[in-house]
Protein backbone atom coordinates (compact mmCIF):
# COMPACT_ATOMS: atom_id res chain seq x y z
CA UNK A 1 0.00 0.00 0.00
CA UNK A 2 2.99 2.30 1.18
CA UNK A 3 4.33 1.89 -2.39
CA UNK A 4 1.45 3.42 -4.12
CA UNK A 5 1.55 6.44 -2.12
CA UNK A 6 2.39 9.35 -4.38
CA UNK A 7 4.85 11.71 -3.92
CA UNK A 8 5.17 15.35 -5.48
CA UNK A 9 7.82 15.90 -7.95
CA UNK A 10 10.86 17.20 -5.95
CA UNK A 11 10.87 20.35 -8.10
CA UNK A 12 7.39 21.11 -6.99
CA UNK A 13 8.15 20.75 -3.52
CA UNK A 14 11.36 23.20 -4.15
CA UNK A 15 8.79 25.52 -5.65
CA UNK A 16 6.32 25.46 -2.71
CA UNK A 17 9.31 26.30 -0.29
CA UNK A 18 11.01 29.06 -1.77
CA UNK A 19 7.19 30.95 -1.87
CA UNK A 20 6.61 29.88 1.45
CA UNK A 21 9.92 31.01 2.58
CA UNK A 22 9.73 34.65 0.56
CA UNK A 23 5.79 34.59 1.17
CA UNK A 24 5.78 37.44 3.02
CA UNK A 25 7.99 40.08 0.31
CA UNK A 26 5.99 38.44 -1.65
CA UNK A 27 2.46 39.53 -0.16
CA UNK A 28 3.78 43.04 0.42
CA UNK A 29 4.51 43.59 -2.73
CA UNK A 30 1.78 42.26 -4.69
CA UNK A 31 0.01 45.07 -2.05
CA UNK A 32 1.80 47.68 -2.62
CA UNK A 33 1.24 46.66 -6.50
CA UNK A 34 -2.10 46.91 -6.15
CA UNK A 35 -2.25 50.07 -4.05
CA UNK A 36 -0.18 52.24 -6.39
CA UNK A 37 -2.41 50.71 -9.53
CA UNK A 38 -5.69 51.90 -7.72
CA UNK A 39 -4.00 55.56 -6.36
CA UNK A 40 -2.82 55.50 -10.38
CA UNK A 41 -6.06 54.66 -11.93
CA UNK A 42 -8.28 56.87 -9.84
CA UNK A 43 -6.41 59.63 -11.16
CA UNK A 44 -7.28 59.04 -14.66
CA UNK A 45 -10.10 60.89 -15.95
CA UNK A 46 -12.95 59.29 -17.37
CA UNK A 47 -13.77 59.72 -20.82
CA UNK A 48 -17.28 58.67 -22.69
CA UNK A 49 -18.46 57.21 -25.88
CA UNK A 50 -21.05 59.36 -28.00
CA UNK A 51 -22.58 56.82 -31.02
CA UNK A 52 -24.74 58.33 -34.00
CA UNK A 53 -26.05 56.17 -36.64
CA UNK A 54 -27.25 57.02 -40.22
CA UNK A 55 -27.96 55.10 -43.35
CA UNK A 56 -27.51 55.69 -46.97
CA UNK A 57 -30.67 55.95 -48.61
CA UNK A 58 -31.27 52.41 -50.79
CA UNK A 59 -32.29 54.20 -53.60
CA UNK A 60 -31.51 58.46 -54.43
CA UNK A 61 -31.76 57.86 -57.97
CA UNK A 62 -34.53 60.33 -57.80
CA UNK A 63 -35.63 61.80 -61.64
CA UNK A 64 -34.30 58.37 -63.00
CA UNK A 65 -38.10 57.94 -63.71
CA UNK A 66 -38.58 60.83 -65.90
CA UNK A 67 -35.71 60.48 -67.47
CA UNK A 68 -37.25 57.21 -68.87
CA UNK A 69 -40.28 57.83 -69.73
CA UNK A 70 -38.90 60.60 -71.65
CA UNK A 71 -36.88 58.28 -73.44
CA UNK A 72 -39.43 55.55 -74.34
CA UNK A 73 -37.83 52.58 -75.87
CA UNK A 74 -34.58 53.45 -74.72
CA UNK A 75 -35.41 52.91 -71.29
CA UNK A 76 -32.28 50.62 -70.81
CA UNK A 77 -30.11 53.52 -72.24
CA UNK A 78 -31.50 55.99 -70.34
CA UNK A 79 -30.72 53.90 -67.11
CA UNK A 80 -26.86 53.31 -68.38
CA UNK A 81 -26.43 57.34 -68.82
CA UNK A 82 -27.68 57.91 -65.67
CA UNK A 83 -25.44 55.59 -63.96
CA UNK A 84 -22.41 57.20 -65.66
CA UNK A 85 -23.08 60.67 -65.36
CA UNK A 86 -24.52 62.12 -62.69
CA UNK A 87 -26.55 59.53 -61.04
CA UNK A 88 -25.43 57.45 -58.73
CA UNK A 89 -25.69 55.87 -55.46
CA UNK A 90 -23.59 56.98 -52.20
CA UNK A 91 -22.02 54.23 -50.68
CA UNK A 92 -20.40 53.89 -47.47
CA UNK A 93 -16.98 53.70 -48.46
CA UNK A 94 -17.59 57.47 -49.93
CA UNK A 95 -19.07 58.60 -46.28
CA UNK A 96 -16.06 57.10 -44.40
CA UNK A 97 -13.40 58.30 -46.84
CA UNK A 98 -15.17 61.85 -46.61
CA UNK A 99 -15.16 61.63 -42.69
CA UNK A 100 -11.43 60.18 -42.67
CA UNK A 101 -10.24 62.74 -44.66
CA UNK A 102 -7.43 65.67 -43.54
CA UNK A 103 -10.35 68.49 -44.42
CA UNK A 104 -13.21 66.94 -42.45
CA UNK A 105 -11.07 66.36 -39.52
CA UNK A 106 -9.26 69.76 -39.42
CA UNK A 107 -12.85 71.73 -39.83
CA UNK A 108 -13.88 69.55 -36.46
CA UNK A 109 -10.68 70.01 -34.87
CA UNK A 110 -11.16 74.32 -35.41
CA UNK A 111 -14.55 74.21 -34.42
CA UNK A 112 -14.41 72.95 -31.39
CA UNK A 113 -10.81 73.79 -30.44
CA UNK A 114 -9.66 70.53 -29.93
CA UNK A 115 -6.27 71.44 -30.01
CA UNK A 116 -6.66 73.13 -26.85
CA UNK A 117 -8.54 69.83 -25.42
CA UNK A 118 -5.28 67.76 -26.07
CA UNK A 119 -3.24 70.14 -24.91
CA UNK A 120 -0.95 70.74 -27.82
CA UNK A 121 0.90 74.30 -27.61
CA UNK A 122 2.18 74.20 -30.97
CA UNK A 123 0.89 74.51 -34.02
CA UNK A 124 1.56 70.67 -35.15
CA UNK A 125 -1.63 69.80 -37.00
CA UNK A 126 -0.29 66.53 -37.65
CA UNK A 127 -0.04 65.49 -33.99
CA UNK A 128 -3.73 67.19 -32.83
CA UNK A 129 -5.07 64.79 -36.21
CA UNK A 130 -3.38 61.86 -34.06
CA UNK A 131 -4.20 62.19 -30.96
CA UNK A 132 -8.05 62.92 -32.63
CA UNK A 133 -8.25 60.11 -34.64
CA UNK A 134 -7.48 58.03 -31.66
CA UNK A 135 -10.98 59.34 -30.28
CA UNK A 136 -12.79 58.80 -33.40
CA UNK A 137 -14.56 55.75 -34.57
CA UNK A 138 -16.43 55.69 -37.97
CA UNK A 139 -17.17 51.74 -38.90
CA UNK A 140 -20.36 50.56 -40.53
CA UNK A 141 -22.50 47.95 -38.03
CA UNK A 142 -23.53 44.86 -38.30
CA UNK A 143 -26.95 45.57 -40.10
CA UNK A 144 -25.02 47.75 -42.80
CA UNK A 145 -25.16 51.30 -40.94
CA UNK A 146 -22.61 53.56 -39.99
CA UNK A 147 -22.01 54.31 -36.53
CA UNK A 148 -19.48 57.71 -35.99
CA UNK A 149 -18.62 57.11 -31.73
CA UNK A 150 -16.52 59.83 -30.27
CA UNK A 151 -14.58 59.50 -27.04
CA UNK A 152 -14.14 62.46 -25.54
CA UNK A 153 -13.72 63.73 -21.45
CA UNK A 154 -17.13 65.79 -21.62
CA UNK A 155 -19.56 63.48 -22.50
CA UNK A 156 -21.76 66.73 -23.96
CA UNK A 157 -18.76 67.55 -26.26
CA UNK A 158 -18.51 64.39 -27.10
CA UNK A 159 -22.41 63.83 -28.11
CA UNK A 160 -21.88 67.31 -30.16
CA UNK A 161 -18.73 66.81 -32.20
CA UNK A 162 -20.87 62.86 -33.00
CA UNK A 163 -24.05 64.86 -34.19
CA UNK A 164 -21.68 67.70 -36.28
CA UNK A 165 -19.93 65.23 -38.01
CA UNK A 166 -23.43 63.77 -39.45
CA UNK A 167 -23.70 67.15 -40.88
CA UNK A 168 -20.42 67.31 -41.75
CA UNK A 169 -21.06 64.16 -43.80
CA UNK A 170 -24.12 65.34 -45.31
CA UNK A 171 -22.89 68.76 -46.37
CA UNK A 172 -19.66 67.37 -47.68
CA UNK A 173 -21.55 64.48 -49.42
CA UNK A 174 -23.67 67.06 -51.50
CA UNK A 175 -21.18 69.58 -52.09
CA UNK A 176 -19.02 66.37 -53.84
CA UNK A 177 -22.48 65.20 -55.77
CA UNK A 178 -23.32 68.82 -56.93
CA UNK A 179 -19.43 68.67 -58.21
CA UNK A 180 -19.52 65.86 -59.76
CA UNK A 181 -23.31 66.74 -61.40
CA UNK A 182 -21.27 69.91 -62.76
CA UNK A 183 -18.62 68.27 -64.47
CA UNK A 184 -20.78 65.22 -65.59
CA UNK A 185 -23.57 68.30 -67.04
CA UNK A 186 -20.43 69.66 -68.31
CA UNK A 187 -19.40 67.17 -70.29
CA UNK A 188 -23.09 66.04 -71.76
CA UNK A 189 -23.65 69.79 -72.59
CA UNK A 190 -20.52 69.89 -74.86
CA UNK A 191 -21.88 66.71 -76.59
CA UNK A 192 -25.28 67.56 -76.63
CA UNK A 193 -23.96 71.12 -78.75
CA UNK A 194 -21.37 68.89 -81.08
CA UNK A 195 -24.69 67.02 -81.55
CA UNK A 196 -26.75 69.71 -82.72
CA UNK A 197 -24.21 70.82 -84.85
CA UNK A 198 -23.54 67.03 -86.03
CA UNK A 199 -27.40 66.84 -86.58
CA UNK A 200 -27.45 70.51 -88.60
CA UNK A 201 -24.76 69.53 -91.07
CA UNK A 202 -26.84 66.58 -91.82
CA UNK A 203 -29.98 68.24 -92.21
CA UNK A 204 -28.33 70.44 -94.69
CA UNK A 205 -26.77 67.74 -96.64
CA UNK A 206 -30.36 66.38 -97.09
CA UNK A 207 -32.03 69.46 -98.04
CA UNK A 208 -29.08 70.14 -100.49
CA UNK A 209 -29.31 66.92 -102.10
CA UNK A 210 -33.42 66.90 -102.01
CA UNK A 211 -32.73 70.34 -103.80
CA UNK A 212 -30.34 69.08 -106.20
CA UNK A 213 -32.39 66.35 -107.87
CA UNK A 214 -35.78 67.68 -106.96
CA UNK A 215 -36.83 64.67 -104.91
CA UNK A 216 -38.37 64.29 -101.24
CA UNK A 217 -38.41 60.55 -101.18
CA UNK A 218 -36.27 58.50 -102.93
CA UNK A 219 -37.92 54.57 -102.76
CA UNK A 220 -41.49 56.07 -103.39
CA UNK A 221 -40.21 58.30 -106.38
CA UNK A 222 -37.12 55.54 -107.55
CA UNK A 223 -40.57 53.26 -107.47
CA UNK A 224 -42.84 55.22 -109.20
CA UNK A 225 -40.30 55.60 -112.11
CA UNK A 226 -39.63 51.54 -112.36
CA UNK A 227 -43.45 51.05 -112.48
CA UNK A 228 -43.68 54.33 -115.44
CA UNK A 229 -40.83 52.62 -117.32
CA UNK A 230 -42.86 49.25 -117.23
CA UNK A 231 -46.18 50.94 -118.17
CA UNK A 232 -44.30 52.41 -121.26
CA UNK A 233 -42.11 49.26 -122.23
CA UNK A 234 -45.82 47.65 -121.81
CA UNK A 235 -47.42 49.34 -124.44
CA UNK A 236 -44.16 49.82 -126.65
CA UNK A 237 -44.61 45.78 -127.06
CA UNK A 238 -48.11 46.37 -127.77
CA UNK A 239 -47.65 49.22 -130.32
CA UNK A 240 -44.82 46.92 -131.85
CA UNK A 241 -47.40 43.89 -132.22
CA UNK A 242 -49.78 46.03 -133.53
CA UNK A 243 -47.81 47.59 -136.15
CA UNK A 244 -46.61 44.28 -137.17
CA UNK A 245 -50.06 43.52 -138.00
CA UNK A 246 -50.94 46.56 -139.63
CA UNK A 247 -47.52 46.47 -141.89
CA UNK A 248 -49.17 42.66 -142.52
CA UNK A 249 -52.88 43.96 -143.52
CA UNK A 250 -51.74 47.25 -145.13
CA UNK A 251 -48.26 47.67 -146.12
CA UNK A 252 -45.20 49.86 -145.04
CA UNK A 253 -46.85 52.66 -146.98
CA UNK A 254 -50.17 52.67 -145.08
CA UNK A 255 -51.29 55.71 -143.03
CA UNK A 256 -52.47 53.18 -140.27
CA UNK A 257 -48.88 51.70 -140.16
CA UNK A 258 -47.23 54.81 -140.38
CA UNK A 259 -49.51 56.14 -137.68
CA UNK A 260 -48.86 53.76 -135.29
CA UNK A 261 -45.20 53.53 -135.86
CA UNK A 262 -44.91 57.39 -134.91
CA UNK A 263 -46.44 56.13 -131.66
CA UNK A 264 -43.67 53.10 -131.06
CA UNK A 265 -41.04 55.50 -132.26
CA UNK A 266 -42.15 58.30 -129.43
CA UNK A 267 -42.47 55.20 -126.63
CA UNK A 268 -39.02 54.12 -127.63
CA UNK A 269 -37.45 57.89 -127.41
CA UNK A 270 -39.32 57.68 -123.94
CA UNK A 271 -37.90 54.76 -122.71
CA UNK A 272 -34.39 55.49 -123.77
CA UNK A 273 -34.46 59.06 -121.55
CA UNK A 274 -36.08 57.20 -118.83
CA UNK A 275 -32.77 54.35 -118.98
CA UNK A 276 -29.93 56.90 -120.68
CA UNK A 277 -30.87 60.79 -120.25
CA UNK A 278 -29.49 62.92 -117.31
CA UNK A 279 -31.86 65.47 -117.74
CA UNK A 280 -35.14 63.67 -117.19
CA UNK A 281 -35.13 64.90 -113.07
CA UNK A 282 -34.92 68.42 -113.99
CA UNK A 283 -38.05 68.03 -116.24
CA UNK A 284 -39.75 66.00 -113.83
CA UNK A 285 -39.82 65.83 -110.43
CA UNK A 286 -41.21 62.25 -110.06
CA UNK A 287 -39.01 60.39 -112.90
CA UNK A 288 -35.80 59.78 -112.51
CA UNK A 289 -33.27 58.35 -115.12
CA UNK A 290 -32.26 54.68 -114.41
CA UNK A 291 -28.70 55.56 -115.52
CA UNK A 292 -28.43 57.69 -111.85
CA UNK A 293 -30.86 55.69 -109.71
CA UNK A 294 -27.80 53.62 -107.81
CA UNK A 295 -26.06 57.47 -107.22
CA UNK A 296 -29.01 58.96 -106.07
CA UNK A 297 -29.92 56.19 -104.02
CA UNK A 298 -26.54 55.76 -102.66
CA UNK A 299 -26.60 59.52 -101.61
CA UNK A 300 -29.84 59.61 -100.32
CA UNK A 301 -29.44 56.46 -98.47
CA UNK A 302 -26.21 58.30 -96.83
CA UNK A 303 -27.46 61.37 -96.08
CA UNK A 304 -30.80 59.90 -94.69
CA UNK A 305 -29.17 57.81 -91.78
CA UNK A 306 -26.63 60.50 -91.45
CA UNK A 307 -29.83 62.25 -90.08
CA UNK A 308 -31.32 59.49 -88.28
CA UNK A 309 -28.26 58.78 -86.18
CA UNK A 310 -28.13 61.79 -85.07
CA UNK A 311 -32.04 62.48 -84.60
CA UNK A 312 -31.53 59.32 -82.33
CA UNK A 313 -28.26 60.59 -80.67
CA UNK A 314 -30.34 63.44 -80.04
CA UNK A 315 -32.97 61.27 -78.68
CA UNK A 316 -30.84 59.62 -76.04
CA UNK A 317 -28.27 62.99 -74.60
CA UNK A 318 -31.30 65.51 -74.44
CA UNK A 319 -32.93 64.15 -71.71
CA UNK A 320 -29.29 63.08 -70.23
CA UNK A 321 -28.97 66.64 -70.22
CA UNK A 322 -31.91 67.83 -68.73
CA UNK A 323 -31.22 65.30 -65.78
CA UNK A 324 -27.76 66.41 -65.84
CA UNK A 325 -28.87 70.13 -65.24
CA UNK A 326 -31.50 68.98 -62.56
CA UNK A 327 -28.51 66.80 -60.75
CA UNK A 328 -26.59 70.01 -60.69
CA UNK A 329 -28.90 71.95 -58.48
CA UNK A 330 -29.97 69.78 -56.38
CA UNK A 331 -29.43 69.48 -52.64
CA UNK A 332 -31.31 67.41 -50.91
CA UNK A 333 -30.32 65.13 -47.74
CA UNK A 334 -27.72 62.34 -49.19
CA UNK A 335 -27.99 60.24 -45.66
CA UNK A 336 -30.26 59.58 -43.31
CA UNK A 337 -29.98 60.23 -39.00
CA UNK A 338 -31.54 56.96 -37.64
CA UNK A 339 -29.86 57.49 -33.71
CA UNK A 340 -29.09 60.79 -32.57
CA UNK A 341 -26.05 61.30 -30.29
CA UNK A 342 -26.85 61.88 -26.68
CA UNK A 343 -24.46 62.53 -23.69
CA UNK A 344 -23.40 59.02 -22.37
CA UNK A 345 -24.13 58.67 -18.96
CA UNK A 346 -22.06 55.42 -18.05
CA UNK A 347 -17.76 55.72 -18.82
CA UNK A 348 -16.48 54.58 -21.07
CA UNK A 349 -12.89 54.39 -19.90
CA UNK A 350 -10.48 53.90 -18.08
CA UNK A 351 -11.55 50.33 -17.08
CA UNK A 352 -9.95 50.61 -14.01
CA UNK A 353 -11.17 46.95 -12.59
CA UNK A 354 -9.01 45.53 -15.62
CA UNK A 355 -6.42 47.66 -14.86
CA UNK A 356 -5.34 47.07 -11.39
CA UNK A 357 -5.88 43.35 -12.35
CA UNK A 358 -3.31 43.73 -15.31
CA UNK A 359 -0.83 45.50 -12.92
CA UNK A 360 -1.44 42.43 -10.09
CA UNK A 361 -0.79 39.75 -12.62
CA UNK A 362 2.25 41.65 -13.82
CA UNK A 363 3.73 42.03 -10.52
CA UNK A 364 3.31 38.14 -10.05
CA UNK A 365 4.62 36.99 -12.77
CA UNK A 366 7.94 39.29 -12.57
CA UNK A 367 8.36 38.40 -8.46
CA UNK A 368 8.37 34.27 -9.91
CA UNK A 369 11.94 34.53 -11.20
CA UNK A 370 12.81 37.13 -8.77
CA UNK A 371 12.11 34.91 -5.61
CA UNK A 372 13.97 32.09 -6.90
CA UNK A 373 16.89 34.37 -8.15
CA UNK A 374 17.04 35.78 -4.74
CA UNK A 375 16.47 32.42 -3.21
CA UNK A 376 19.30 30.48 -5.40
CA UNK A 377 21.43 33.72 -4.38
CA UNK A 378 21.04 33.42 -0.62
CA UNK A 379 21.51 29.71 -0.48
CA UNK A 380 24.75 29.86 -2.28
CA UNK A 381 27.92 28.59 -0.40
CA UNK A 382 30.41 29.49 -2.52
CA UNK A 383 30.96 32.48 -5.05
CA UNK A 384 33.32 31.94 -8.12
CA UNK A 385 33.17 36.11 -8.61
CA UNK A 386 32.79 39.06 -6.46
CA UNK A 387 29.24 39.87 -8.49
CA UNK A 388 27.87 37.02 -7.11
CA UNK A 389 28.75 37.73 -3.32
CA UNK A 390 27.52 41.43 -3.89
CA UNK A 391 24.15 39.84 -5.27
CA UNK A 392 24.02 37.34 -2.32
CA UNK A 393 24.54 40.56 0.33
CA UNK A 394 21.81 42.45 -1.35
CA UNK A 395 19.49 39.95 -1.38
CA UNK A 396 20.06 38.75 2.68
CA UNK A 397 19.83 42.99 3.07
CA UNK A 398 16.49 42.69 1.32
CA UNK A 399 15.77 39.62 2.87
CA UNK A 400 16.15 41.22 6.64
CA UNK A 401 14.11 43.85 5.95
CA UNK A 402 11.63 42.08 5.21
CA UNK A 403 12.21 40.52 8.29
CA UNK A 404 12.39 36.91 6.48
CA UNK A 405 12.79 33.69 8.13
CA UNK A 406 15.51 32.03 5.46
Amino acid sequence: MENNIQHPEPWISNLIYVFYKWKKFVFINLILVIVLSVGIVLLLPNHYKSTATIMIPPDNQSGLGGLTSLLGGKSSLAAAGSRLFGVSNTSEDVILGILNSRSALTNVINKFNLKEYYEIDDDNMDKVLKAFRSDFISDPNEFGMIEFSIINKDPQLAAEIANYLVELADSLNIRFNIERAKTNREFIEKRYLQNLDDLRKAEDSLFNFQKKYGIVAVPEQLEVTVKAAAEIEAQLMKKEIEAYFLKEQFGENSIQYNGVMAEVNILKQKVQELKNSTELGAKSNVLFPFKQMPNISIQYLRNFREVEIQQTILEIIMPMFEQAKVEEQKSIPTILLIDKAVPAQLKYSPKRATIVLGFFFLAFFFLIPFVFWADKSVSRKEFYNPLQEKEAKFFRKLANFYRLKL
